[in-house]
């Protein structure tokens, strides 16, 4: 796998400090399992759009958002390791920045304000922590600002994902949190920002009922935990 935008925590990075089951939770699937999986989806009313890398990936989201539009993004390795976060924090682009305006400001009521509105954002963009065969994706956070745009807020919903997120079941996908998502994200917290994580909150998107509101955008690689 490329890593176009390598990051120090990354999976390879954090994953020596831990001892969990890759061979399980972290692995690209056939190509039969992927097929059944995007149908699955597809099913429950979200567009899956495949892509072979991260560079593809990153081109599609500059072709899907029109300039002008608000754009908010919770934090995201997979978002990271495809250059979307480094072209957000660039300030090449025509879109409204979410996420500055928020760092942007210093009185911390109209910040929380603010905050409270990018989950209504006309495009929210975030990474999946598990893909079930069955149709499901499923994201957590401990505090709810990265999943709280998914079930209704947001006017655009693009996730962004790697196959190696693909489990059979839903069970299997909250397992997957539990057991190898949750591990790695809370090193990082740790690493960061000197505090533990928590899963404080999931959302399950299992049917979409607004035709062409959630896109996944499926990469064929190894991509974020």
């Amino acid at each position: 796998m490329k890593m176009e935008y390598p990051s120090k925590y990354s999976t390879d990075h954090l994953l020596p400090e831990l001892d969990l089951d890759t061979e399980k939770w972290n692995q690209i699937p056939e190509e039969q399992v992927i097929a059944a999986t995007v149908k699955a989806i597809e099913e429950g009313g979200i567009e899956v759009i495949r892509l072979r890398d991260g560079n593809q990936a990153l081109a599609k989201i500059k072709e899907l958002i029109p300039p002008g539009s608000e754009v908010m993004n919770g934090y995201s390795t997979t978002l990271i390791e495809i250059g979307f976060q480094e072209l957000m924090d660039s300030g090449e682009h025509e879109w409204k920045d979410m996420k500055r305006m928020v760092t942007g400001e210093n009185d911390a009521q109209e910040r929380a304000k603010i905050r409270r509105k990018t989950v209504t954002s006309d495009f929210f963009l975030s990474g999946v922590n598990a893909i079930a065969m069955t149709g499901e994706l499923v994201g957590c956070d401990a505090t709810g600002s990265r999943v709280g745009a998914w079930p209704y807020g947001a006017g655009n919903l693009l996730l962004v994902a790697g196959t190696n997120k693909i489990v059979p079941s839903l069970d299997d996908a909250l397992r997957r949190i539990r057991e190898y998502t949750f591990p790695l994200e809370d090193l990082r917290s740790r690493n960061v920002y000197g505090v533990p994580s928590k899963i404080g909150k999931c959302v399950i998107l299992a049917n979409e009922s607004q035709p062409g509101r959630v896109t996944l955008l499926l990469i064929d690689e190894s991509r974020g935990y």
